[in-house]
C-alpha cells in the first residue's frame, strides 16, 4: 500500500491535477472566508468550513478521483497493475489515501485563515479541531464514492459526472423522502462546525467510506479474476 500511496501522491504533484485541486480549494476557501466571516466580522469558522465542504469538495473530489482507475483502463495499464505482486486491497487503499493526503494538505493550509482571524478575536480551538475532523470524514466518504465511480468506467469525464451526481442528488431527493438524508454527506457534517461530535453521523460517514472502498475492491478483484 505504501508504494502505491507514494506513486499516486507523486503523480498528483508531477501533473497539474494536484495543484489545480488545491488551487480550487483555496480559492473557494478564500471566497467563503470573505462571505461567511470577514463580511460579518465574525470569528466563527463553522460556516466557512461548511460552505467549503458543500461546494469545494464537490469540485475537488472529482478532480482527484476521476483518473484513479478510469485512466488505467483507458490506457490499457490496468492489467499491468492487476498482475503486479501487490494485492488489490493495497492498490485501492493506496490510491484512496493518496487522494485523502491532498485534501489533508489543503486542510492544513486552511489554518492560515484561523491565524488571520486570531488577530481580531479569540478562536475556539476545540471547535475548530472538531470541525476539521468532520471535514476529513466527509472528504473520506466523498473520495470513496469518486473512487468507486472511477472503477466502473474508463471515461474520466463520466466518472466525474457520476461522482457529482451522487454527491448532489441527496440535496434534492431529501424533499421526496427523508430516507435520502442518510446518504447526504453534508447533512452528516452539520453538527461538527458547532463543536459537536455526533456518533451516529460519524458512524454513517465511516460506513459509507468502508462500503464504497469494499465494493471497489470487489469490482477490481472480479476484473482481475476474469483477466
Amino acid at each position: 500500500m505504501w508504494a502505491v500511496f507514494k506513486k499516486e501522491l507523486k503523480t498528483y504533484f508531477l501533473s497539474p491535477i494536484g495543484y489545480i485541486a488545491i488551487g480550487i480549494f483555496m480559492l473557494m476557501f478564500s471566497i467563503f472566508f470573505y462571505l461567511t466571516t470577514i463580511s460579518y466580522g465574525s470569528v466563527d469558522m463553522g460556516n466557512l468550513y461548511y460552505a467549503t465542504a458543500r461546494y469545494g469538495l464537490l469540485l475537488m473530489v472529482p478532480l482527484l478521483t476521476m483518473r484513479m482507475f478510469a485512466e488505467e483502463r483507458k490506457n490499457g495499464t490496468e492489467q499491468l497493475l492487476l498482475t503486479s505482486p501487490r494485492s488489490v486491497t493495497s492498490i485501492v487503499l493506496g490510491k484512496f489515501f493518496a487522494a485523502l493526503a491532498v485534501i489533508l494538505i489543503t486542510l492544513i493550509l486552511s489554518i492560515i485563515y484561523a491565524i488571520i482571524i486570531s488577530f481580531f478575536g479569540t478562536i475556539n480551538i476545540p471547535t475548530l479541531i472538531v470541525t476539521m475532523i468532520g471535514f476529513l470524514l466527509v472528504a473520506m466518504a466523498a473520495i470513496s464514492i469518486g473512487m468507486l465511480a472511477s472503477s466502473i468506467t474508463e471515461n474520466q469525464i463520466i466518472s466525474a459526472i457520476i461522482t457529482i451526481v451522487v454527491l448532489v442528488a441527496p440535496w434534492f431527493l431529501v424533499d421526496i423522502s427523508e430516507i435520502f438524508s442518510s446518504i447526504d454527506l453534508i447533512d452528516k457534517f452539520l453538527k461538527f462546525p458547532s463543536g459537536l461530535v455526533s456518533v451516529s453521523d460519524t458512524v454513517c460517514l465511516l460506513s459509507i467510506t468502508a462500503m464504497c472502498v469494499l465494493i471497489t475492491i470487489v469490482l477490481i478483484k472480479r476484473r482481475k479474476a476474469v483477466k
